[in-house]
């Protein structure tokens, strides 16, 4: 309130904002000037005509916000669609900005750096993991897997694909124990 008072004082002619008190634009601390009875006549009556004005303009405005709601039911517009438009609206009015057409383009290029960045990492690690699968110590290591594959089942290697009977028999017979194997048994003292 000080603020608007000391603004007052130093813009002694400027309006007041919409909605502030016609009295914090007077400066209280001056005396009222000397007037005439004709004078104070006068100003009463400015006074009541303006405040009058200020009543029928205030309803004028009223029923053309009537008349506005009325319309706008009428075509169909609902305060969401309005909220809708003025989304979109707003969201072209970004779009088209000079800071988003430029972070756009930024991040457009460092993603397409990221996708060469990403890609050729790719490329040297399949050639990493294809030189290791190529080393002599990964193939012996591929060939001892193998030897020992082919000696877990011999005859599965043998027979042919179709022939389920004969594996199926055969991964059994690898399966079960022997049941005549001797067992050991603790002494008992």
């Amino acid at each position: 309130m000080e603020d608007a008072e000391k603004g007052a004082q130093e813009h002694p002619d400027s309006v007041p904002e919409v909605g502030e008190d016609a009295v914090t634009s007077v400066d209280p601390t001056s005396p009222p000037p000397a007037l005439t009875e004709e004078e104070r006549q006068e100003l009463q009556e400015e006074l009541v005509k303006v405040e009058d004005e200020i009543q029928t303009l205030s309803q004028v405005l009223a029923a053309k916000e009537k008349q506005l709601a009325d319309i706008k039911r009428k075509l169909g517009i609902t305060p969401l669609n309005e909220l809708k438009q003025n989304i979109t609206k707003t969201w072209q009015e970004v779009t088209t900005s000079t800071a988003y057409r430029r972070t756009s383009e930024t991040l457009s290029q460092a993603g397409l750096k990221a996708t060469t960045a990403f890609s050729t990492m790719g490329s040297a690690i399949s050639r990493k993991l294809e030189d290791v699968r190529n080393a002599p110590t990964f193939k012996s290591f591929e060939e001892k897997v193998e030897t020992l594959k082919t000696k877990m089942s011999p005859s599965a290697s043998t027979s042919n694909p179709g022939d389920q009977d004969n594996s199926s028999a055969t991964t059994e017979s690898l399966l079960e124990q022997p049941e005549d194997l001797p067992t050991q048994e603790a002494p008992m003292h």
